[in-house]
């Protein structure tokens, strides 16, 4: 696959953001935006429909995250090409967003040439990863306690993700389709993978990694 003729579908909750990274990849020969969505439950949809060579997708959305919508689409999909293009800089969401099946990783950080840069890498088959992550990726590994990216599947993480953004079990379960005691027991597990006996640890062990550094989880 070449950007020689490459549909992409964007996904992200933001109008405006969907408007401005449109604009760049469409001044580029070859690429053509041939849907959008703006959330994870939107992304999986048009996909099927669509079928696109490319998706550009946000990590936090309304309802499922990006992690998990890339774990659904690649279910569905093993050969789906997924560019992550996110606001966090942690390199625990990389490591989750690859390990889902991402395979690109850019932060709305970085200039539009590295954006361009990683769609044409992943349209080629190759794994992009923008500057940034690659150096948080590096200095990750210098740490000694459980990171979370390491230890947690896909759906562990989206549960913990969830967790720290004040949702409540029956809250998820509706969210990922799932039973409120499937819940409970993620739950439990991801505490016991992450050498945590409370709720409260929890929190402060997702402080100290870096997975709390906004407001409110559900934006970014």
């Amino acid at each position: 696959m070449t950007a020689a003729d490459a549909s992409i579908l964007l996904v992200d909750d933001h109008s405006v953001v969907r408007e401005g990274y449109r604009s760049v990849l469409q001044k580029q020969p070859g690429l053509r935006i041939i849907a959008e969505a703006a959330d994870g439950a939107e992304a999986y949809r048009l996909y099927k429909s669509e079928a696109p060579d490319l998706v550009i997708m946000d990590l936090s959305m309304p309802g499922i995250g990006g992690i998990e919508t890339v774990r659904r689409i690649r279910q569905w999909d093993k050969g789906a090409r997924i560019l992550i293009f996110t606001m966090h800089q942690n390199a625990s969401f990389a490591v989750q967003a690859i390990r889902a099946g991402a395979r690109g990783y850019v932060t709305k950080t970085s200039p539009p040439e590295t954006l361009v840069r990683a769609v044409m890498d992943v349209l080629a088959g190759k794994i992009a990863i923008s500057p940034d992550i690659d150096h948080e990726l590096a200095l990750s590994r210098l740490g000694g306690e459980s990171s979370a990216a390491d230890v947690l599947t896909a759906r562990e993480f989206e549960v913990l993700r969830l967790l720290l953004a004040e949702k409540t079990t029956d809250e998820i379960a509706g969210t990922l389709h799932v039973s409120p005691k499937t819940v409970a027991n993620l739950h439990s597990l991801i505490k016991d993978k992450l050498g945590v006996g409370s709720d409260i640890e929890l929190v402060r062990l997702a402080l100290r990694q870096g997975l709390l550094t906004e407001p409110d989880l559900g934006e970014g």
